[in-house]
């Protein structure tokens, strides 16, 4: 039975940084505003993420080692996006990108901090930037967020160490030479004894950090202004007149279906369709039943704002050359059967390592960004095979960086070889029959890269190039900080298939982030954000933070339509808060 329970002047479907961005602003704008979310936490897939929000010419990146224009960046994403770029949405993102860092770092507890190494991912191309357009959220104390610290999504497990999370390059760098330096090892200990105790205190970390702090720093602004946030409360249906969309049907609040009816606005920011079968199997190539693909995201994330959009009319962009942000991952057993996803975001970069397909040949320069190589795996098992390919490396190697969820010396191995997940080979010979992989081309593969590595080059993929490539290799290791040769045994390998961290195929929408029907007429009264608004990067990668950026960006812009202040939103006189990484 439906029941009439309220009326607000915005309805945000999902709690992830695109629908808190949308209602935070709102709300800051003089809009009353409810949120609602059908899994028991909050935060979205935003609170498993990286955090990185990818914004050119942004106010916090005041130290840049070339300077930033929003020519060069029109220049760069149209490079990126070729064939679908799209003119307005691109503008709208360049020009309001920097006025949304500006307004949330002013008026909200969102706070962020340069990420002054962090380079575009094909930083040589046209338009393409070393560093300065990456920034990302600082970590902050959870609690902060009071007893609602209890219901922030937790980060990916497989992530953390023992539920750590960690914000920079430099903190994992104190874990890898934990045996090597006597700093490093008294920066470990200490990390280990506060986390032991947030642990015995709170059940988990307290030191947020990465997209569980852009998530927690989003959540304490909406609670500070007093915004509704229900849980386990999903939308079932958009209340549609035939003329605009005037509300939502929640499935389940307290026992019942309600409407709740919005005057100004339904903004749909549920995550996208990474957990939705049949949709990854219309538009995941690789994933023909829908079951071929292995995704990280929150389970949540099953396209329910798509097919909102759809039944009024609204069209989902299905002509992407890539329909998901690709990423290689691996399937860590748990025992009955049960699987976890790994994302491999650090490892490929790092020297030794290196990938093959089922032929025993590489295919990537491994070191590219993890959508790069996301493609490549897919055009090298283009022979109607599953997707899936070998990270190989020698025992030296393994034991200082570890390989996917095995972590480096002194944490054991024994357990992942008896699960599986890590195999062990005397020889290369030995561990290709245990892989399945061909033994002679894989030898002969090993012996052509080797043949360069001894000297850090990369004779086939040109591996340490790119200023990314070297940005998360090791810069210890000279003179090239992604080659070494897979050389000493006994070697291992894990093996990797398709994931992805979002999808990219949302509902078309226009510059104001206002969904469009199948004439490209905006639907009166729906917008869309985040991983349901379609990727204004046109099924590219540029780098990183191109998730989360545009995902603030348009929710703050639909934010201010429905205020009637579309570009006006006026802040406080002054210089935007600037932090630096802590």
């Amino acid at each position: 039975m439906s029941e009439h329970l309220d009326e607000v002047d915005v309805v945000v479907v999902g709690s992830g940084a695109g629908g808190l961005a949308a209602a935070v602003a709102a709300k800051k704008l003089g809009l009353e505003v409810l949120v609602i979310e059908k899994e028991p936490c909050y935060g979205g897939t935003t609170a498993r993420s990286g955090g990185v929000l990818w914004i050119p010419n942004n106010p916090i990146s005041t130290f840049r080692p070339e300077p930033d224009s929003p020519e060069d960046a029109r220049t760069y994403l149209r490079h990126e996006c070729g064939a679908h770029y799209d003119a307005a949405r691109v503008d709208a993102f360049l020009t309001h990108g920097p006025r949304m860092v500006d307004f949330f770092v002013r008026h909200t507890d969102v706070q962020l901090i340069p990420l002054p190494e962090y380079p575009d991912y094909h930083a040589e191309s046209p338009g393409g930037r070393t560093a300065g357009r990456s920034i990302m959220a600082a970590p902050i104390d959870g609690r902060e967020l009071g007893d609602r610290i209890r219901q922030l999504r937790p980060p990916l497990r497989e992530i953390t160490f023992v539920g750590m999370m960690f914000n920079s390059s430099a903190e994992i760098s104190h874990f890898f030479n934990v045996t090597r330096s006597l700093h490093s090892a008294a920066y470990v200990a200490r990390r280990l004894l506060t986390h032991a105790k947030e642990m015995l205190v709170h059940g988990r970390a307290m030191r947020l950090t990465n997209g569980n702090a852009l998530a927690a720093r989003l959540a304490k602004s909406a609670f500070a202004l007093g915004i509704p946030l229900w849980l386990q409360s999903p939308a079932v249906a958009l209340l549609h007149d035939g003329e605009r969309v005037g509300g939502v049907m929640v499935g389940r609040r307290d026992g019942r279906q309600v409407q709740v009816r919005a005057r100004r606005g339904v903004v749909l920011a549920a995550g996208g369709f990474p957990q939705d079968v049949a949709r990854r199997a219309e538009l995941f190539p690789h994933a023909p039943t829908g079951h071929e693909h292995h995704s990280p995201a929150p389970p949540g994330n099953t396209g329910d704002g798509l097919r909102l959009a759809e039944s009024v009319g609204g069209q989902v962009a299905r002509d992407l050359p890539n329909a998901g942000a690709w990423i290689p991952v691996s399937r860590v057993p748990r025992g009955n059967g049960i699987t976890d996803v790994f994302p491999h975001l650090i490892d490929r970069y790092k020297p030794g390592v290196i990938a093959v397909n089922r032929r025993g040949q590489r295919f990537v320069n491994e070191a590219d960004s993890y959508h790069d190589v996301g493609v490549q795996m897919q055009r090298a098992c283009a022979d109607g095979a599953e997707v899936e390919a070998w990270l190989i490396a020698d025992h030296r190697t393994i034991r200082r960086y570890g390989l996917g969820f095995v972590k480096p010396f002194p944490l054991p191995l024994g357990s992942h070889l008896r699960s599986g997940y890590l195999l062990r080979g005397a020889t290369l010979a030995e561990l290709a029959a245990k892989a399945g992989i061909d033994s002679a081309q894989l030898l002969e593969t090993v012996d052509t890269y080797n043949a360069g590595a001894v000297d850090g080059k990369d004779l086939q993929f040109r591996r340490g190039w790119r200023v990314y490539n070297r940005f998360l290799g090791d810069r210890t290791h000279q003179p090239n900080p992604c080659v070494a040769p897979v050389a000493q045994g006994p070697f291992y390998a894990v093996r990797i298939v398709m994931g992805d961290l979002g999808t990219f195929a949302g509902i078309r929408t226009d510059a104001h982030a206002r969904v469009l029907d199948g004439q490209g007429r905006p639907i009166e009264g729906l917008f869309a954000a985040g991983n349901d608004n379609a990727s204004v990067m046109g099924g590219g990668y540029p780098g990183g933070g191109i998730t989360l950026g545009p995902a603030m960006t348009f929710g703050f812009v639909a934010a201010e339509f429905m205020a009637g202040r579309a570009g006006e939103s006026t802040v406080a006189p002054g210089e935007a808060a600037v932090l630096s990484p802590s």
